[in-house]
């Protein structure tokens, strides 16, 4: 009988400890400086996101939602995430201004990819809506398509971030060549 007791105890604890709610989203202030980049958030235009991770006091910010979700996507990462919070851009002021407390939940919003606008690090930036139609306007006005985070492909994270329009021609490749030459033949060998 003490058995059961205590299975069930142990039971209801776990349970519990699966519908804790996950932490709040913290306020953009002077002090976040992006993960990656160590730089100020509020010196940067465009969406902002904000990773918590289990057993942490202060989420990592993020200058770009792309590089959030790269972070969140890459093997290396080794803490469990609680939680990851993006810019709603729905409600943000301007572009110039993504707003210190509007955030979403990551994987509720509706995101903007592949607009013809540069995030906070200049590179291509995944922009998040709480509402489809302002999603929508957004694309309208600067290019991209609606897409939910779970469907946004691996290659647009990971990719290059300004990829080219056009493939170099092989005449930049005989160009590298003589100018490798020439740096050989000039430095005495």
């Amino acid at each position: 009988m003490k058995r059961i007791v205590l299975l069930a105890i142990l039971a209801l604890t776990a349970c519990k400890e699966e519908a804790e709610a996950p932490p709040d989203p913290v306020t953009m202030t002077a002090e976040a400086v992006g993960h990656f980049c160590q730089m100020d958030l509020l010196e940067h235009p465009g969406p902002k996101a904000q990773v918590h991770l289990d057993g942490m006091p202060h989420p990592l910010f993020f200058s770009q939602v792309r590089d959030a979700e790269a972070y969140r996507r890459m093997p290396e990462q080794s803490h469990a995430i609680s939680a990851i919070y993006v810019s709603d851009m729905a409600v943000a002021p301007d572009w110039d201004d993504p707003g210190k407390d509007n955030w979403i939940a990551a994987d509720e919003a509706v995101y903007v990819v592949g607009a013809a606008i540069a995030g906070g690090m200049g590179a291509q930036e995944f922009v998040p809506f709480s509402d489809r139609a302002a999603a929508r306007d957004f694309a309208d006005r600067h290019g991209g398509v609606l897409m939910e985070l779970a469907d946004i492909p691996d290659d647009r994270v990971f990719g290059p971030e300004n990829a080219p329009e056009t493939a170099p021609s092989g005449d930049d490749d005989s160009d590298y060549l003589d100018r490798l030459r020439a740096i050989t033949n000039t430095s005495g060998g």
